[in-house]
Order: C-alpha cells, then sequence, then structure tokens
C-alpha cells in the first residue's frame, strides 16, 4: 500500500533528466517558495509543482499529501488567528480570557494563516515531486562523486524504509497464503501474528544485510578508485530545463530585491495586485518554470522533439 509513496521507473520525460537538471529545478521551486510570500506567487508555483506531479503519474500519492496539508493549515488558520492580535480588521469578537484578556480574531490574522497553509501545501508537494522524479541511488550516485563512502550509507539508509515495506508485504502475502488471518482474532492473537510478521522481517533484513557486506567485499569495495556500472548521460533536455530553472532562479532574485513577491499582512492587508510590474514577474517566473513541462508534453506527443532532445 505504502509503494505508491516511493520512486517508480515509468520512463516519463522528468524521470530521464539527469540529476543535476532534475535536483536544480525542485530546489528552484523550494526556494521560490520559501522566498515568496505573495498568495499569488505561492497559488503559481503549486499549479507548476501539480502539474509536474501529474506528468511522473503521481496525482493519487499527491491526494494523500494534499489531505494533510489540509488538515495542518486548518490547525495553522486557527492557532494564527487566536494568538495573534496584531491585526486591525476584527471580524469576531470572543469572550474574556483570563490571563490572555478578550479573544478577538482578525482577517489579518485568518489570512497569514492561509498563507502559510498554503506555503506548506507547496513544500510538501514539491517533496512529492522529488519523490516521483529522482530515484535516489542517482541522487547519490551524484553525490558519490565527493565523498563515496558517506554517499553509500545515505544509499543503504534511503533504500531501507522502501524495502522493509515491500518485504513486509511479501511476507504477509505468504503468512496468508498459509492460512493466517490477520483480521481475526483477539487482540492478543492479532498481537502475536505481526509479532511474528516483524521477527521474520528481521531475520530477513539481518540475511540481507549479510549478502550485500559479501557483495561489497567481492567486488573490492573501497581498494581503489571507484568505478561506474551506469553514467548518466547529459543530454540537450537537461541543458534546456537547467538553464530555465536557473533564468527563473535568477528573475525571482532579482524581483524581490526590488520588492515584489512579497506580501504584507499587518496591521492591514496589502492590495493584492500591486502594479503591472508585479505581473509581468510573476508570469516571467511561471513561464520559466513551465518550460520543462511544456517540453515533457511535446516529448511525449511529438517524435520528432523527442529525437532532437
Amino acid at each position: 500500500m505504502l509503494d505508491r509513496f516511493f520512486y517508480r521507473e515509468k520512463g516519463l520525460f522528468l524521470q530521464s533528466l539527469h540529476p543535476l537538471s532534475a535536483l536544480t529545478y525542485i530546489a528552484v521551486l523550494l526556494g521560490l517558495v520559501l522566498m515568496f510570500n505573495h498568495p499569488l506567487y505561492l497559488l503559481g508555483l503549486l499549479a507548476v509543482t501539480v502539474t509536474a506531479i501529474k506528468a511522473v503519474d503521481g496525482i493519487d500519492a499527491w491526494k494523500s499529501f494534499l489531505k494533510v496539508s489540509m488538515g495542518a493549515a486548518f490547525v495553522i488558520i486557527i492557532v494564527n488567528a487566536i494568538t495573534v492580535r496584531a491585526g486591525e480588521t476584527i471580524i469576531w469578537h470572543g469572550p474574556y480570557i483570563p490571563v490572555f484578556g478578550r479573544l478577538n480574531v482578525s482577517m489579518e490574522a485568518v489570512c497569514y494563516g492561509a498563507d502559510m497553509g498554503l506555503r506548506l501545501l507547496d513544500i510538501m508537494s514539491i517533496f512529492c515531486l522529488y519523490n516521483f522524479t529522482i530515484h535516489p541511488d542517482r541522487v547519490l550516485d551524484l553525490l558519490s562523486r565527493f565523498s563515496f563512502k558517506s554517499a553509500l550509507v545515505l544509499s543503504l539508509a534511503a533504500r531501507m524504509f522502501p524495502a522493509m515495506v515491500s518485504r513486509l508485504d511479501s511476507i504477509r502475502e505468504v503468512q496468508t497464503a498459509r492460512g493466517v488471518d490477520f483480521n481475526t482474532g483477539t487482540l492478543k492473537e492479532k498481537m502475536g501474528k505481526y509479532a511474528l510478521l516483524i521477527k521474520i522481517l528481521l531475520l530477513t533484513s539481518l540475511e540481507d544485510s549479510m549478502e550485500t557486506a559479501e557483495a561489497m567485499y567481492a567486488r573490492a569495495f573501497g581498494s581503489g578508485r571507484r568505478s561506474h556500472y551506469v553514467r548518466d548521460a547529459w543530454r540537450p533536455r537537461d541543458s534546456i530545463c537547467l538553464a530555465a530553472s536557473l533564468l527563473a532562479l535568477g528573475a525571482a532574485i532579482y524581483g524581490w530585491a526590488k520588492g515584489l513577491g512579497t506580501f504584507s499582512f499587518y496591521p492591514r492587508l496589502d492590495c493584492l495586485i500591486d502594479g503591472l510590474t508585479e505581473l509581468v514577474l510573476l508570469f516571467a517566473v511561471i513561464f520559466l518554470l513551465s518550460f520543462p513541462l511544456i517540453l515533457s508534453w511535446g516529448w511525449h506527443n511529438c517524435p520528432f522533439i523527442k529525437s532532437k532532445i
């Protein structure tokens, strides 16, 4: 059941990008979400991220991220509205509470909480996109050029949880085929059945670790210069996506230095659209970040474009 949250190779455009290009694209998305607090910018970045998630066929898993984010956003709005009193537009006068004083809820506090909830949804969506776009081994292979031993430890740690989930499902299927029903019996009996699952999982994990150690020893790991079984090729698509990501980052930094993309919530809400320049910067950033998605559409629908990039 948890397999749908992990990377699965499907031969999609974004999955075919070089790890450096894909990591840069995702890092730029995350950096812009942390840089801007304007609601329109956060909505635009969310639209790009969700479109990219759809391009890697991860919408079903993203819906689970959406449910968690919406719940957390609701809590943020409630807590912020109750605790923050900097806003001037009072929409509800509450009762007097000892020590805390009168409970007043302002429009500014509600909007700020909603904005923070939107930013949280953006961040969780970006991590969801990362899960479906880049295989952990390809990322760690890229990092291994700087420290291959540390990269190996990270690779084993990153693979541990998905491998354990897959192995646990297999063990449960075998036990079910042998007549073990995990849905019947008393609580004590169910605990005994699941304890047997954990015991088998522990034993198989220890066996896997021994096999990994033997394979590393047989391949003389650490005895000399590191070899590469597969090298990621750098293609024109990687150059285009990397350039679009860096241009989007440069435009965003320039606009942010000019005071664009920021929104003041206290003591009163700013105007949502403050001039044409604000919209031009927003359009430029969103268009540049959408360029890999446009290439993805062309790659899947136009053989000529696919042959060229």
